[in-house]
């Protein structure tokens, strides 16, 4: 599969995200996930081979998992079925898209953690607390804390940064009744994929979700669980105390730091060798978390 970093699909104009090209067909949205790759909220010049694939058919794994438990707005990655003219660009979207139900996004971003990491860390350590969660004293990076936590963040336009945000303000801003659905459904689905993730070898950290409303019902939408929305981690070797590897972009996150970038402004052109273990790591995620092999 050659590397795609955008689409190109007749006359029709799509909404360009950091990693995806989101195209408004009717009642329903086509959304392709690009192999563009964005670190530090830059994206990167270089692509990386399969990523869009694999961030598409992880999602589309969850949804089916998890279909018993939450409506959400999956409705077919089966490009044939797409209307027209999308249904003739195979060699574009095949197993990188998806048609879904258009939705109403709300406008904060879902984060649920279950262990002390990134910028939870960072904050736990000045004050104690994460998003206004009060957490116990002395634990360590990366720790399980004792039970998972909603930290929910607004949703900021391209090239901003999300605020985290306490649930006070989250209810200001979906409603007290909406926040507490979101909040409860969030940690739910959390639990269940955290177990399931265990026994596949792969810790879940913490992940963040999305939430649309469809006429008068709030459903899952965007992506689900996968490496770009989500810290996994192996769980053989896990150790609390210090950072962990992880089944994501962290090789280019190191390569970042290591050549200074300064996270803003255009992006690089990644070494070949960061290219291809990060697509390996992508891959390697796919394929623990599904038990199937990815189909190049």
């Amino acid at each position: 599969m050659e590397v795609l970093l955008q689409t190109d699909i007749g006359s029709q104009k799509p909404k360009r995200g950091k990693v995806r090209d989101i195209y408004t067909v009717g009642d329903t949205m086509l959304i392709v996930a690009t192999d563009r790759l964005s670190a530090f909220d830059v994206v990167m010049k270089s692509g990386i081979p399969y990523k869009g694939a694999v961030l598409t058919q992880i999602s589309k794994f969850w949804f089916e998992f998890l279909g018993g438990d939450v409506e959400h707005h999956f409705i077919t990655d089966d490009v044939s079925k797409y209307p027209k003219p999308f249904c003739d660009y195979k060699e574009q979207l095949a197993g990188r898209s998806m048609l879904v139900k258009k939705t109403k996004v709300l406008p904060v971003e879902c984060v649920v953690r279950g262990y002390l990491a990134g910028g939870g860390w960072k904050e736990y350590k000045q004050s104690g607390t994460i998003c206004g969660v009060q957490l116990p004293g002395g634990l360590k990076q990366c720790e399980k804390l004792p039970e998972p936590i909603f930290t929910p963040s607004t949703k900021e336009d391209f090239g901003k940064h999300d605020e985290n945000i306490n649930f006070e303000r989250c209810a200001e801003i979906l409603g007290v009744v909406n926040a507490r659905y979101v909040r409860d459904k969030s940690i739910g689905i959390f639990k269940r994929a955290s177990e399931y993730s265990q026994k596949r070898g792969i810790i879940l950290a913490d992940t963040k979700f999305e939430w649309g409303v469809l006429q008068d019902r709030i459903i899952l939408i965007d992506e689900v669980l996968t490496p770009d929305s989500s810290r996994f981690w192996p769980a053989d070797k896990y150790q609390p105390g210090k950072d962990q590897e992880s089944f994501d972009k962290q090789f280019v996150r190191n390569f970042l730091e290591s050549i200074n970038f300064d996270k803003s402004g255009p992006g690089v052109e990644l070494p070949a060798d960061v290219v291809a273990k990060t697509s390996a790591k992508y891959i390697e995620a796919y394929e623990k978390l599904t038990g199937r092999k990815f189909a190049r």
